[in-house]
């Protein structure tokens, strides 16, 4: 009779570890998994928010190119490349992988010039 309650209490002793390692699993997942990538989306999304018309930007098919008319009715943008504005091509927003405004590279010349 007292094996078996040592048995018995053995057993509830491997569930509560079990819920435990279950628990630091799940822990771990979110904490290296899900939060960066919500993170990225939500980066994303706020610089996908603030796309404006003449932003240089680069897809993810690797082609910088100029933002010459955003649709927010379909989602979607036209993109100039090249030097022959003649190749316009458009695009869904999330085909946009990095946003330049125009005056952001005189912006950050002007401040390493003041360091100097």
């Amino acid at each position: 009779m007292l094996g078996l309650l040592a048995a018995e209490a053995g057993g509830m002793g491997g569930m509560g570890g079990l819920i435990i390692m279950y628990g630091a699993l799940f822990a771990l997942l979110y904490f290296f998994l899900i939060r960066p990538q919500n993170k990225e989306r939500k980066k994303m999304s706020a610089m996908l928010s603030t796309l404006e018309i003449g932003d240089n930007v680069l897809t993810s098919s690797g082609f910088f190119g100029v933002v010459i008319d955003i649709d927010e009715e379909r989602g979607g943008v036209i993109v100039e490349f090249g030097n022959n504005k003649n190749c316009r091509i458009p695009m869904k927003k999330e085909a946009i992988v990095e946003v330049e405004k125009p005056g952001a590279a005189e912006v950050a010349e002007s401040k390493q010039d003041s360091k100097k």
